[in-house]
């Protein structure tokens, strides 16, 4: 691309509007030529001190653990081969590291609650479980304090699956404080419009966009921006109503969250997973947020696997012992895990991407 002298744009810079009902609107813009310095190192100044490219944070979490043996390279140092779990992240092998060999006296302490109530409490908190809910504040709480005053929201919670046994610790991950959870938010369609703007019918409904709210704005920057970043602007647009279109799509039941002690959450959560990733994206790279906490699955999770064809037996099962459902036959369910799905995190081993 190429970094020109002329308009600028804050980074800070949302387009605008108006619903019909007078709701107000507003659409974070991706990075844009006109946004940065003249070498591309940093934005360019809102006022005298420029702003360098910030960093973000995202907790990522999936209950259960996993089988080690699949998960933790066998090698330790910057040579290590990738283990069969960790083969979708080969294209991105030199921007992450993976930690092993950590320990969480948290989650081993004395007290109520077994070992999944103890270990959601220590896995963000690093505080032992009250009884109730976590010892304190979560990780992403505390980064979210440093750096995230600067956003529009300081961090977000997110879900996916909705099956648990139910309590409090184990249908949340990030906290305020002491017993104080921030909820996930696991419908897109309420995440979609927490992230940009108020409700009207017309819009629930998708009678009509959220991009005819802004239009007008939209417009008037495609006429003062170079036109690589015209182009930039066309594609982010066409992008976020891709995802309205998508999250109209979802049958009746996605729209709903499911009582606490409902037993069967037979939905496609990687198509949940799929809508609620995109959204996250859009938050990050339009700058609404540096923090983010991602619940795929519950604490305990319990769902099953409908779209794979594995539904005697629940996640839970297949990551503890043999991997079976209660009298069943058939394969090792850890090897169904590993072949069928092998997204996830142990408790002894997590990966940080280096940004």
């Amino acid at each position: 691309m190429t970094i020109t002298k002329g308009f600028r744009v804050s980074r800070r810079r949302f387009l605008q509007g108006l619903t019909l009902a007078g709701g107000a609107v507003q659409i974070g813009l991706p990075p844009l030529v006109s946004m940065f310095n003249s070498t591309g190192t940093a934005y360019a100044a809102d006022g005298v001190l420029q702003k360098p490219i910030e960093s973000r944070f995202v907790f990522w979490f999936n209950g259960n653990g996993i089988p080690e043996r699949y998960w933790i390279p066998s090698e330790t140092g910057p040579d290590f081969h990738l283990s069969p779990c960790l083969t979708p992240l080969a294209p991105f092998r030199h921007d992450i590291h993976v930690l092993s060999g950590l320990d969480n006296q948290a989650a081993n302490a004395t007290g109520p609650g077994n070992g999944h109530h103890k270990a959601i409490s220590g896995v963000t908190t690093c505080t032992p479980f009250t009884g109730h809910g976590a010892g304190g504040p979560s990780i992403d709480q505390a980064i979210a304090a440093r750096i995230g005053r600067d956003s529009r929201f300081s961090s977000i919670q997110i879900g996916v699956s909705q099956e648990s046994f139910g309590e409090s610790i184990q249908r949340n991950m990030s906290w305020a404080g002491y017993d104080r959870p921030l909820p996930p938010q696991m419908l897109p369609a309420k995440l979609f419009d927490y992230l940009f703007g108020a409700r009207e019918e017309g819009w629930v409904n998708r009678k009509r966009s959220i991009l005819d709210a802004v239009r007008e704005d939209a417009a008037d920057l495609r006429q003062q921006v170079p036109k690589d970043d015209a182009v930039r602007v066309e594609e982010h647009l066409s992008a976020v109503r891709d995802l309205e279109r998508a999250i109209t799509g979802l049958p009746a039941e996605y729209h709903r969250i499911d009582p606490p002690d409902y037993d069967g959450d037979m939905k496609d959560w990687p198509r949940i997973a799929k809508l609620q990733s995109d959204l996250l994206a859009q938050a990050l790279v339009t700058r609404q947020t540096r923090v983010a906490s991602y619940m795929l699955t519950k604490g305990q999770g319990l769902a099953r696997f409908p779209w794979l064809g594995l539904t005697a037996a629940r996640h839970h099962d297949y990551t503890h012992a043999d991997g079976k459902a209660p009298g069943a036959d058939g394969a090792d369910g850890q090897r169904v895990l590993r072949e069928k799905s092998p997204a996830g995190r142990p408790r002894s081993s997590r990966i940080f991407w280096r940004s």
